[in-house]
């Protein structure tokens, strides 16, 4: 757990704030007024992924950018279970105690299964939605025509490590392996890492005690523990599908393959805008924030023009 004053020479300079009502001290960001919107982390980051959006989106709404319990500021309580259904829980219990309504999630690798899985329980409090190098796992239910989705270079390395240790070995050290992890999921960038970036992705990880979201989190799918979950959710798909959405696509995705998760999001949004960036891999807020941060500012832009079933194709 990262210090709750550590700014990173600068580069991070917003208000901690904390929330233990979920059992843990979970730490946020909250920045602005006006509809919210929750910005969503993945593995192995933390809400510093999103630095470069909170000041330009918090000009005109609420940005809410929580870490994942195991990652950045927030605590890596030991006896708790790291599953898709512990981090959807911590979220709903967070989102209860801002009491946020009317809500955009802009969600990022396991921030998408993690967004996702909230919104088709409580759809009555989600707004929209902005899918960034994720999946749902909702709109390519009975295909057999895509990519396996562990069929990918991150996933590869990991099943195959399974056996002997090498993944665990691997992601229990990220303080020092954190680059290394990164490229091997899709940071295509790396003129753009410095000193700052890589001491702020790694702090959250001084020992493998601390590492233990980071581990469980690939291993969820890996093991296919993410599976029941996923289906418990499949009411609340026809109330998700009626919601603005946008997808934004880094095609050098080394971890999820770019075709299932943009065949993911049109079986579930066939009118909705996908855009792709050919250039940018799976950390496209790394690769390319000049154009993923006005692409996510003109989307809640137009949605904040007229009402949302005017605003943005529906099915």
């Amino acid at each position: 757990m990262i210090g709750a004053d550590a700014t990173f020479c600068g580069t991070w300079p917003f208000e901690p704030r904390f929330c233990d009502r979920a059992g843990f001290r979970q730490h946020y960001v909250d920045q602005g007024t006006g509809r919210p919107v929750l910005l969503l982390h993945g593995q192995p980051t933390w809400g510093y992924i999103w630095r470069r959006f909170i000041p330009v989106l918090a000009a005109s709404h609420r940005v809410v950018v929580p870490d994942h319990m195991g990652f950045g500021k927030s605590e890596t309580p030991p006896a708790r279970v790291y599953t898709l259904r512990t981090h959807v829980a911590n979220l709903t219990t967070l989102i209860e105690a801002l009491d946020l309504h009317d809500i955009t999630l802009v969600m990022q690798d396991w921030g998408g299964p993690i967004g996702v899985g909230y919104a088709v329980r409580h759809p009555e409090r989600v707004h929209s939605l902005v899918l960034m190098n994720t999946v749902c796992g909702y709109g390519t239910i009975g295909r057999r025509d895509l990519p396996n989705p562990l069929d990918t270079p991150w996933f590869t390395w990991v099943c195959e490590g399974l056996h002997t240790g090498r993944t665990e070995a691997v992601l229990s050290q990220l303080g020092s392996t954190i680059l290394s992890v990164m490229q091997l999921v899709g940071l295509e960038r790396l003129d753009r890492v410095d000193a700052t970036f890589l001491r702020a992705y790694a702090a959250p990880f001084p020992t493998p005690e601390e590492c233990k979201g980071a581990i469980a989190f690939p291993l969820d799918l890996a093991l296919g523990r993410v599976q029941d979950f996923v289906r418990e959710g499949e009411r609340g798909v026809p109330a998700l599908q009626t919601k603005p959405a946008m997808m934004i696509e880094g095609m050098l995705d080394r971890a999820i393959p770019p075709a299932l998760a943009i065949a993911d999001f049109q079986g579930l949004w066939p009118g909705a805008p996908v855009i792709q960036l050919p250039g940018a891999g799976h950390y496209l807020q790394e690769d390319a924030p000049e154009a993923v941060v006005p692409l996510v500012q003109a989307f809640l832009a137009l949605l904040g023009s007229a009402p949302a079933e005017r605003a943005w194709p529906r099915n």
